[in-house]
């Protein structure tokens, strides 16, 4: 269990895995926590330097009270901030929905930090005006429905667990910044990136099929596989068979020419 402190705020993350392996990021969705990745976790780390953390506003990290710290900024600058702590230049970032959108964030600011990137169950944002205001407006609608119930707003899944939280306003307050969207800059920039990418998503989470197919056809470099009889969570629906494509698509990249290690 460590800390990092950003300017006040702490930062929950996790470390395991032997120093100098080929380092992992993964960030969690919105109102989740470290705790859904313990399966990969524990089936990678032999292996893989893998780092867990906490977003702002969730599970064991801090909860400003001050809205405009829950940028898409601070988001990405508290992940360079981890890997910093941990003596890492470059790694491989993945991460589920919101995690997922906050590593096509990361990879607009610090591409020269990426090995690598896994993306599940999530998308590049819009291009379309029309469907980046739908989308900010199920974002408030979430916000406004924790701000009512609290949390026991929250759904009812795997992936999902009230106790994992000690304030719901850190989810309120993450709803209404870094889980919306302001711009097209993550959909025009697919064809730009540069490192492998590795697209899961579960074939029941229908509303992610789409942004699925999309990134398997813009991005340069790019393996996709649909994941039977999961859904948006499929890591935890499946998480043998997410495992098993973790490992490989790590470990091809593990004997790739020119592929350093964490340090």
């Amino acid at each position: 269990m460590a800390f990092i402190n950003r300017d006040g705020v702490q930062i929950y993350y996790d470390i395991q895995g032997p120093e100098g392996a080929l380092p992992l990021l993964l960030s969690h969705g919105h109102a989740a926590a470290t705790q859904m990745w313990a399966a990969q976790v524990e089936a990678l780390k032999e292996k893989f330097r893998i780092i867990t953390w906490d977003l702002r506003g969730h599970g064991r990290s801090d909860c400003p009270t001050d809205q405009a710290l829950y940028t898409v900024e601070h988001t990405v600058d508290d992940i360079a901030a981890i890997l910093d702590a941990c003596h890492i230049d470059k790694a491989v970032i993945g991460g589920h929905s919101l995690g997922g959108v906050m590593t096509f964030q990361f990879q607009l600011k610090y591409p020269q930090r990426m090995l690598a990137m896994i993306i599940l169950n999530s998308g590049p944002g819009f291009r379309s005006d029309t469907a980046r205001d739908k989308w900010n407006l199920g974002c408030e609608r979430t916000a406004s429905s924790l701000a009512r119930k609290g949390l026991a707003a929250l759904s009812k899944s795997e992936e999902v667990h009230a106790e994992w939280h000690s304030d719901v306003w850190g989810l309120i307050h993450s709803a209404r910044g870094f889980m919306t969207h302001e711009d097209a800059r993550m959909i025009d920039n697919l064809s730009n990136i540069d490192v492998p990418v590795l697209v899961l998503v579960g074939a029941q989470d229908e509303e992610f099929l789409g942004a699925a197919d999309y990134m398997a056809r813009k991005i340069p470099v790019v393996e996709k596989v649909l994941i039977d009889n999961a859904g948006h969570a499929a890591n935890l629906d499946q998480p043998e068979i997410f495992n098993s494509l973790l490992m490989t698509f790590l470990e091809q990249l593990q004997n790739r020419d020119g592929v350093k290690r964490s340090g």
